[in-house]
């Protein structure tokens, strides 16, 4: 089993709605976001890829494109923009191309802090 891992990074602004800090959520601010998306599987026996970096690049770069400087709270299917919607919704829009995506983590790397989505739907 291999897991490749490729990553791309955006700017953008939000405001929150938050419990604690929440003056300076509720204004629009912005930042440095990272994100990394894994693919893990066995190379296919034509290729000797897991995936083809062509097809991932391009498939990321329309992601990036959807998020880099703007503002997040404009994306109607993104929600409140938390770096666990963002991965969450990094992933929505690279599985349909990417058949054995694994796992998207979203970095904020300024604060230290990141948050990953396997694709699984927990209920609360």
């Amino acid at each position: 089993m291999f897991e490749l891992s490729k990553q791309f990074r955006f700017d953008a602004a939000h405001t929150l709605d938050r419990v604690i800090e929440t003056e300076s959520s509720r204004r629009i601010h912005g930042h440095s976001y990272r994100a990394e998306v894994f693919v893990r599987g066995l190379p296919d026996p034509t290729t000797g890829m897991v995936v083809d970096l062509g097809l991932l690049q391009r498939t990321m770069e329309g992601a990036r494109d959807a998020l880099d400087h703007r503002f997040l709270d404009e994306i109607n299917d993104l929600g409140p923009a938390t770096m666990e919607n963002l991965s969450r919704w990094i992933w929505k829009r690279l599985s349909p191309v990417i058949g054995n995506l694994h796992k998207v983590t979203v970095y904020r790397d300024s604060s230290g802090e990141a948050c990953s989505y396997w694709g699984e739907e927990v209920v609360a």
